[in-house]
């Protein structure tokens, strides 16, 4: 785990005696008054979730406050186009600098799915690990000037459901942190943004491959029509669920769109 102050940048090592320091960390990763950045939070959430028992809460998301600054200056996104923590770096808006030893640790990666858990840490994986982290400050900074109040509402909302969405439970997530509420500068004259709602189906043996068609088909007409997110869980996550983030409106036309895909019956 990496962990960037304006100061200092602290690498924690849960494979060779980090695991007290990680559990140290879990007041500050769960307090409501710790802001946390972090570019694409769902799967750092969910090992420190099944890890060690930690609900990351008040991130920022800098993926999702990409999407957001990009729906405020009318630039439409493409579907399942997200900003990778590379591309961003990229961006002069933000910071405007080239990480081609990223793309060198994701080769290696790619050559041997082990490459992380070799120790001790090369001046590579070193350099590689701080980089994640080192200029997250500094864009967390630049995008918070260009957010709008309900943008921010949004990526306050966004950022707590990702970050429990590959989290799954017993009991609903009842045991998470509260949603933060609807500010009361957004609500007027009675009318208030739409609520934001996280939804898991679950889908029955054999019945993925019609959920998400050939070549993804299914699944991206579906994306098509609904302006929420859907997620699949696969490889990383749990491989039988299908995971919709958005307007509840949207959330539920997806769901009834999926659930009809599960039940489709070909002769």
């Amino acid at each position: 785990m990496q962990l960037a102050f304006p100061d200092a940048i602290y690498l924690v090592d849960a494979i060779q005696g980090g695991a007290m320091l990680i559990q140290a960390c879990k007041p500050a990763l769960e307090s409501s008054y710790i802001t946390k950045v972090i570019h694409d939070c769902k799967r750092d959430s969910e090992a420190l979730y099944f890890q060690f028992g930690i609900k990351l809460n008040n991130v920022v998301d800098t993926q999702i406050a990409y999407s957001l600054i990009e729906e405020q200056e009318g630039r439409k996104r493409l579907l399942d186009d997200y900003i990778s923590f590379v591309g961003l770096l990229a961006d002069p808006r933000y910071c405007g600098i080239s990480y081609l030893e990223k793309e060198e640790v994701r080769f290696l990666l790619r050559q041997d799915p082990n490459f992380w858990t070799y120790r001790p840490l090369s001046e590579q994986m070193v350099r590689a690990a701080a980089d994640d982290v080192r200029f997250l400050l500094y864009i967390y900074y630049k995008m918070m000037e260009k957010l709008n109040q309900q943008s921010l509402w949004y990526l306050a909302v966004r950022g707590a459901l990702y970050c429990r969405c590959f989290c799954i439970n017993d009991n609903n997530f009842a045991d998470w942190p509260p949603l933060p509420p609807i500010p009361d500068n957004l609500i007027v004259d009675g009318n208030a943004p739409e609520e934001e709602i996280l939804s898991v189906l679950d889908v029955p043996p054999g019945k993925m491959g019609r959920v998400i068609g050939r070549r993804g088909a299914s699944i991206l007409s579906i994306k098509e029509s609904c302006n929420a997110e859907i997620l699949i869980g696969g490889d990383k996550g749990p491989p039988d669920k299908v995971f919709i983030i958005g307007p509840v409106k949207q959330v539920r036309k997806a769901e009834a769109m999926l659930r009809g895909k599960m039940m489709d019956v070909y002769y």
